[in-house]
């Protein structure tokens, strides 16, 4: 049973399941620099898969899918921004707010635009190509894990990174995180905090709206209301698990999603499937909890600190 669960197919599963994380949790990381918690990535991932099903199967190319999918997502984090930035409102409550937003609108469109409800599957619907790349395909082991995989997993690492370098590597990068830390001090230096604010919240809804079209055109080939299922609330635990650094939240992305491809395997070798997928969540829990520990303990040791200086 051991070698049933743990092999190299257990490898290949983690890092598809792992690919719309590492999308939204780059995202939201963005907005977390900027100093705006995005709670509403789920809303905007499953926006995302169901707008990505429509382009692709309206325009017969996934491509058009990934594209009307990505446009959706900087559509709603502008909107996103509006609201938090420009109209002071609760971030935590715009983010619920459009997740609640969404899956209405998909409810209602679903029935609108394809006249069903639940699911929607076509043959016209045109998945994302997945690539191999030949002068791997005689070695078993890179052959398994990075073979057969839609671009958007290469293209995940790639983001990785790119959004490192830009965070820490570039003068943008710097403003960005300024705004979010010393936004006066920013705009004493004359660069504007709102202007980085709205880039990481337009850039999130692209991410978001990228992981979704994974989700529906890479992932699988069709549309499922609750189709996010619960993904940028655990991308969220990876960007806190993680420090909100694009690679501890890579890794952290990877961690949750091996969780996620085991629940699935486990079902295989008869685990009810009631238990397994409870496990993603329980390891988001779990490390949440180990972070929230690591915080309380360095607080405390603080304290600790200030009250031996002042006496």
């Amino acid at each position: 049973m051991f070698k049933e669960l743990f092999n190299l197919a257990l490898v290949q599963h983690t890092i598809r399941t792992a690919t719309p994380l590492i999308l939204a949790a780059l995202g939201g990381l963005l907005t977390q620099q900027a100093g705006i918690l995005n709670i509403g990535m789920e809303g905007m991932i499953l926006l995302g898969a169901f707008f990505g099903v429509v382009g692709s199967y309206f325009f017969g190319s996934a491509f058009a899918g990934v594209a009307l999918a990505a446009f959706i997502g900087l559509l709603i984090g502008l909107i996103f921004a509006l609201f938090v930035i420009d109209l002071k409102s609760d971030e935590f409550v715009i983010g619920i707010a459009i997740n609640i937003f969404a899956g209405g609108l998909i409810v209602f469109l679903l029935r609108s635009i394809f006249g069903v409800k639940g699911a929607f599957s076509s043959p016209d619907i045109i998945p994302l190509p997945r690539l191999s790349f030949p002068f791997i395909t005689n070695i078993p082991l890179l052959n398994t894990i990075f073979n057969n995989h839609t671009i958007f997993i290469y293209i995940s690492w790639i983001f990785v990174i790119l959004t490192y370098i830009y965070l820490y590597k570039t003068p943008q990068g710097i403003w960005l995180r300024a705004s979010g830390e010393y936004p006066k001090a920013l705009e004493t230096a004359g660069i504007s905090p709102r202007k980085m604010k709205y880039i990481s919240s337009m850039a999130c809804g692209i991410l978001c709206g990228l992981a979704g079209a994974h989700l529906s055109l890479g992932y699988l080939t069709l549309f499922t209301e609750n189709m996010s299922a619960n993904r940028g609330f655990i991308a969220l635990a990876a960007i806190i698990f993680g420090k909100a650094n694009p690679i501890g939240t890579f890794f952290a992305a990877l961690l949750f999603g091996f969780f996620d491809a085991l629940g699935t395997r486990l079902q295989v070798i008869g685990i009810p499937s009631q238990f397994t997928q409870m496990i993603p969540y329980l390891a988001t829990i779990f490390a949440l909890v180990i972070v929230t520990r690591r915080q309380m303990a360095k607080m405390k040791k603080d304290s600790e600190g200030v009250k031996s200086i002042e006496s």
